[in-house]
């Protein structure tokens, strides 16, 4: 047991190393490649079935406008083949002979390939006709609306077809067969056509066209086909059986029509039907790349050709794309806005400032915990120095770094601090420098920045000079060879700079009576150095019979110049100066430190050590969790037992030489005495964080990761009501809008509903097998939405003030993972995102159905925003990102202002709405790690900021920065324009 519990202590030290740190960063950016090789291929066979589509509906396009209006067919001069065999041309000469016919019967005259002419009739064409004929049959109406007939003396060849694609019906042929050949599934997955048809034709164009079309239809009394039509605003429903269903179904089933017509002829032709499948089997990429370009636009212009000239339609329906990793993303423009491109992008109204910091990094840093002379606890966490008045409560910010604090040194004058970082990389995965700085804590001024461009990858530890008042500062990188360096930092010039180890060091400090004498300590070492003419020698400590520790963690001076040690045996050993081993080293042998005296002092490792004023010593304890007090010749004298869901003891700080502060490995930080105990004043999570849900009336938050804790916040009193330890990981979370129960998403497809006043679990259920990445409640509190990474959003409707649950059905058609999603206001729409970039609409209250026509839901307006692909939140994005740049955002509650987290440990506020690219916004750091989650209170007075591996939770006040221009920019019918404005606090200054 001792031999596991040793381990485990021994696993904890060589944390700080940053191997881990490492090693975890190598592992994400592998799965983060290999995800983004899957949605690459997913990517390509979308893109390729696309074209494959897009090929098809040209031609059927084309028979659609001749349909509507045979008038088209003047401009249509271009060559055709019928069969596969036989060149005819429409040519404009020909197209002149066309004139009204009587209502009985109506034919016109065409030139045929060798000048005779012949008359065809409106009626379909027998199959004996079809064969001998050398034209494509074209039915014809008797009159054209005016307003067509002038948009189609605009149109020219290369606004109907693209000259690499010839007018075949070899497309249609095998659209045809590709009908036949489908499976059930594809046949039930229709909502792809939907969407590929969606980017390709307005909805409003084509119900335009069906309009005169059936207006044509009535005109003509011959037996030619006829397409179902509508004047209804929504679409008909189709008459036919068609795998494609949707918004375009008269369309489709005329396609279907044209299919029949044509494929009966081609099919009898056992050698073009060789060809069709060889062409089906074998496209060549080239033939892919050369008929792909600009036929979604070209298709456009051909319909949009078409419509009324007097229509406004124009602006009303545009559409605007965004790409994410080359693929296209189509986003509706909703109906006021009348001109995109006038639109403007103002900052925000308001900005934020660091209002308190949660959290403190105790779980693999040490010495960061330390009492100044105006009653502020002063430890790290993220990029965030904190400055925590113990009994006023407030807090204060050093916010100046740039990536993640890893150690502290205070001055001698208990008044000037030093603090050192991480390098961190950029947004490109590039290293960034470390760098000390040192700065006032009073005023909170940066009075120096020193060892940028000589630290290799972080700084580990750091120690002022005490005997000549703190002029030197040592410092000891990350590097292999943990460098060490001495530097004068008032006049920032380094004196000394040295290979120490190149094993891991813990802990530097000078000796208190000497300068030039500094000691390091670490794994498997402890190293006495010597400063001479500017070089650096060290002097290895001799263990000789005693066993050598694997590491040496902590070191204090004792007030008779004694250095003591505490190891991860569990031991305290005394190290004195011994004369030099004439005997055994030989001449011009010098002297030793050699362990004067054994202490065994705790079971398991001997985390810190900490000398009090009256020479009396104190000590923490790895696995026994004590705290020990010893006398100056190390009796002990008193201990106690810190709670063990705080963890073990990893720093001490003395108060007043009976209380003490306590950081833990638990990253709590404890106040009390050895009488009356301790109790936590700081306290947050151990690991990644990603849940985080804001009450609806009051301001109280709740946080969940993968520590398996479930914590509640309040907010105004900055502290921690409660947390309670699930079995499973929780990932997200939401409050039910009354405000009594909250449900939480676990890493399992579990999920739990809790009582706020009891903690009691009211219900427990089960969705997949996959993690949950989405609880939402729908406004009214009548449906709860869960989001799955099964790619299903499971729908309950909620009873009895949110205790009771019953699975209402499911949502199925997203390709990927869901990530996020948002009801509508009137609680019947949902608004869904994936991990294949995916916006997708459904129908809650119609029975969880897709909606295929995304195009109408452009106006319909959400009771939240935390969907980070959408029209309104366009403009979030920087340009090329990757698709997992942003991680959540969240709309403010009064609709004017959107909090984006980052993959790049930033937060940023936007103004809301914001559709448009390169959208202004404030920037706002202080996480050293992704930022995993936002959300407002429910008042919009704070905005909550979670990180991800630096445990860390941000809240950030909300104030007032003037109001801007807002007349060029779109707004919401129940848009609410405020403003909030707060007093400075006298006592909290922060450094933006």
């Amino acid at each position: 047991m001792d031999g596991s519990t040793n381990s485990l202590d021994d696993m904890s030290a060589e944390s700080s190393t940053g191997f881990p740190d490492r090693l975890s960063l190598m592992e994400v950016r592998l799965q983060a490649q290999e995800d983004e090789i899957t949605l690459l291929k997913s990517s390509l066979a979308d893109a390729l079935r696309k074209l494959r589509l897009h090929d098809q509906q040209i031609p059927l396009l084309k028979q659609q406008l001749i349909a509507v209006n045979p008038a088209a067919a003047r401009v249509l001069n271009h060559s055709c083949y019928v069969d596969g065999l036989s060149k005819c041309r429409l040519s404009t000469n020909s197209l002149d002979g066309i004139h009204h016919l009587s209502n009985s019967h109506n034919s016109f005259t065409a030139e045929n390939g060798e000048g005779g002419a012949k008359t065809i009739s409106n009626h379909k064409p027998s199959t004996s006709d079809r064969c001998t004929q050398t034209e494509a049959w074209i039915p014809i109406y008797e009159t054209a609306p005016l307003a067509l007939t002038q948009d189609i003396k605009s149109l020219s060849l290369e606004d109907a077809l693209p000259e690499v694609v010839p007018f075949t019906e070899e497309p249609l042929t095998k659209l045809h067969r590709e009908e036949e050949d489908m499976d059930e599934d594809e046949r039930e997955k229709d909502h792809t056509w939907s969407s590929v048809v969606e980017d390709t034709i307005q909805p409003t164009t084509v119900r335009t066209l069906q309009k005169q079309q059936s207006k044509g239809s009535e005109d003509s009394q011959g037996s030619g086909p006829h397409t179902p039509t509508s004047s209804s605003p929504a679409p008909p429903r189709e008459t036919t059986t068609s795998p494609h269903g949707g918004p375009l179904s008269p369309i489709q089933e005329g396609e279907k029509q044209l299919v029949r017509r044509n494929s009966e002829r081609l099919t009898k032709d056992p050698q073009d039907k060789t060809k069709q499948r060889l062409s089906k089997k074998a496209a060549s990429s080239t033939n892919l790349l050369t008929r792909s370009p600009s036929l979604e636009s070209r298709a456009k212009d051909l319909i949009s050709s078409a419509g009324s000239q007097g229509s406004r339609r124009g602006t009303q329906n545009q559409s605007i794309k965004m790409f994410i990793r080359g693929r296209p993303i189509t986003m509706y423009v909703p109906s006021n806005i009348l001109n995109y491109e006038d639109l403007k992008m103002d900052l925000p109204s308001q900005k934020l400032e660091l209002d308190w910091v949660y959290g403190y990094r105790g779980r693999d840093c040490r010495a960061n915990l330390y009492l100044l002379p105006s009653g502020e606890a002063v430890y790290f966490i993220a990029c965030v120095v904190v400055l925590y008045h113990i009994n006023n409560q407030t807090q204060r910010h050093y916010r100046k770094h740039t990536d993640c604090v890893r150690c502290l040194a205070i001055h001698p004058d208990k008044v000037r601090i030093a603090s050192g970082q991480t390098a961190g990389v950029d947004k490109d995965g590039k290293p960034l420098q470390p760098f000390v700085h040192i700065w006032d804590s009073k005023t909170l001024v940066t009075l120096q920045q020193i060892g940028l461009g000589t630290f290799e990858r972080g700084v580990g530890s750091l120690a002022f000079s005490i005997s000549d008042g703190g002029t030197f500062l040592c410092v000891i990188d990350d590097s292999n060879e943990h460098m060490l360096s001495l530097w004068d930092w008032n006049k920032n010039t380094k004196h000394a700079e040295v290979k120490s180890t190149n094993e891991a060091v813990l802990a530097v400090d000078f000796n208190p009576t000497d300068t030039n004498n500094i000691i390091t300590s670490g794994k498997s070492h402890v190293y006495f150095w010597t400063m001479s003419a500017g070089t650096m020698t060290k002097k290895q400590g001799i263990f000789g019979k005693y066993k050598k520790p694997k590491f040496i963690l902590c070191f204090v001076f004792s007030l008779t110049g004694d250095v003591l040690t505490g190891d991860s045996e569990g031991n305290i050993l005394t190290w004195g100066k011994s004369a030099a081993d004439i005997k055994t080293l030989g001449k011009g042998a010098k002297e030793t430190f050699q362990i004067m005296k054994q202490t065994r002092a705790h079971e398991g490792s001997v985390f810190t050590m900490c000398l009090q004023q009256g020479g009396t010593i104190l000590s923490g304890g790895g696995k026994d969790r004590k705290i020990i007090r010893w006398s100056a010749d190390l009796a002990p004298e008193r201990e106690c037992e810190i709670p063990e869901k705080f963890g073990a003891v990893r720093t001490i700080a003395d108060v007043d030489g009976e209380e003490l502060l306590v950081g833990t490995t638990r990253n709590a930080i404890l106040r009390g005495t050895f009488s009356d105990g301790f109790v936590a004043i700081v306290q947050g999570h151990v690991d990644e964080m990603w849940g985080l849900a804001t009450h609806p009336s009051q301001n109280i938050f709740l946080t969940c990761g993968n520590d398996r804790q479930v914590c509640l916040w309040n907010a105004e009193d900055h502290k921690l009501d409660w947390c309670i330890i699930l079995e499973e990981s929780g990932l997200c979370a939401d409050f039910c809008p009354n405000g009594a129960v909250v449900s939480v998403g676990l890493s399992t497809g579990r999920w739990v509903v809790l009582d706020l006043q009891t903690k009691e679990v009211v219900l427990d259920l089960t969705d997949g097998n996959e993690q949950l990445s989405v609880m939402r409640y729908s406004p009214d509190g009548c449906f709860l939405a869960v989001g799955s990474h099964d790619n299903f959003i499971y729908i309950y409707s909620v009873t009895d003030g949110g205790r009771r649950y019953m699975r209402f059905g499911k949502c199925t058609g997203h390709s990927s993972f869901i990530t996020h999603l948002d009801w509508s206001k009137d609680g019947k729409y949902i608004m869904s995102n994936s991990g294949d970039y995916e916006i997708l609409y459904w129908d809650v209250a119609g029975g969880c159905k897709l909606l295929r026509n995304r195009f109408e839901s452009k106006d319909r307006e959400w009771a939240s925003y935390t969907c980070v692909l959408g029209f309104h939140v366009m403009g979030v994005w920087l340009e090329g990102s990757d698709g997992t740049d942003i991680n959540a955002l969240c709309r403010s509650h009064s609709e004017s202002m959107v909090a984006v987290a980052d993959d790049f440990c930033k937060v940023h506020l936007f103004q809301y709405p914001c559709p448009k690219p390169k959208a202004p916004s404030y920037k706002y750091e202080g996480h050293g790690s992704h930022v995993t989650n936002v959300r407002f209170t429910h008042n919009d007075s704070h905005l909550l900021s979670m990180g991800g591996k630096d445990t860390c939770i941000l809240q950030w006040r909300a104030k007032g920065a003037g109001t801007g221009d807002n007349k060029d920019h779109m707004h919401s019918s129940s848009s609410v324009s405020s403003s909030f404005s707060y007093p400075e606090n006298g006592t909290q200054r922060h450094i933006p």
